[in-house]
C-alpha cells in the first residue's frame, strides 16, 4: 500500500512540474517581427507567464524596443527600457506585468508594428492586442509573388527550433522522479 501511495505522490509531482514549463515564443511565427505581420492575430490564444521568452527575428530595416505604456501609445522610443537592432534577439519575461514592444521605425510602429503582452505569475494572463493606429499611414504593399524575396527579411528555418531551457530542466526533473519511482517500486 505504501508503494502505491508513493507512486501517486510522484505522479502528482510530475504533473505539476510538467504544467509549469515556460515557453519560447517566436513573435509573428514564420513572418517574424515585420510590418506585414498581423500581431493581433498572432497574440490570439496565447498566455504568457513569468519565465517565457519572446524571440524577435527581423531584417535590418527594423529594431525592437521595450518601452513603457506611455511611450508605447505614442510610438516613442526615447528612454526605452531595452532595445536591440540585431535581427535575432530575445526578451525574457521576468515579472508579472504588462510589457510593451515597438519597432524603432516610428512609421512602422504607427502602422501597427507594436506588441502589448500581459505576463502573469500563474499563467492566467490574456493577451492584449495593440490598439488601432491613431494616424492613418499608407505603405506600399508588395505583390504576393514578391513578398519575402529579400533574403534579409526571411526567417531562417534553422532558428525556429529554439531550445527551451526551462522545459529542459522540467524534463530532467520528470526523468529523475520517474527513475526514483521505479527504484522504490522494485525495492
Amino acid at each position: 500500500m505504501a508503494k502505491l501511495l508513493l507512486v501517486y505522490v510522484i505522479l502528482v509531482i510530475l504533473a505539476i512540474a510538467y504544467s509549469g514549463s515556460a515557453t519560447n515564443y517566436l513573435v509573428g511565427d514564420n513572418s517574424g517581427w515585420d510590418i506585414s505581420t498581423d500581431l493581433d492575430t498572432w497574440l490570439l490564444g496565447k498566455r504568457f507567464i513569468v519565465g517565457d521568452v519572446l524571440v524577435f527575428q527581423f531584417s535590418n530595416y527594423h529594431s525592437v524596443y521595450e518601452v513603457t505604456k506611455e511611450t508605447f501609445d505614442r510610438c516613442n522610443t526615447t528612454n526605452a527600457l531595452k532595445s536591440s537592432s540585431k535581427g535575432n534577439t530575445t526578451f525574457p519575461l521576468t515579472k508579472p506585468r504588462d510589457n510593451y514592444f515597438v519597432c524603432g521605425n516610428r512609421l512602422h510602429c504607427l502602422g501597427g508594428m507594436k506588441l502589448h503582452v500581459n505576463v502573469a505569475e500563474n499563467g492566467v494572463a490574456s493577451p492584449t492586442a495593440a490598439p488601432a493606429p491613431q494616424t492613418r499611414v499608407s505603405f506600399p504593399t508588395p505583390s504576393a509573388s514578391k513578398r519575402n524575396n529579400n533574403p534579409s527579411a526571411v526567417v531562417p528555418s534553422s532558428t525556429t527550433n529554439l531550445s527551451n531551457h526551462v522545459g529542459l530542466s522540467s524534463s530532467l526533473l520528470l526523468v529523475t522522479l520517474g527513475i526514483l519511482s521505479l527504484l522504490f517500486w522494485f525495492m
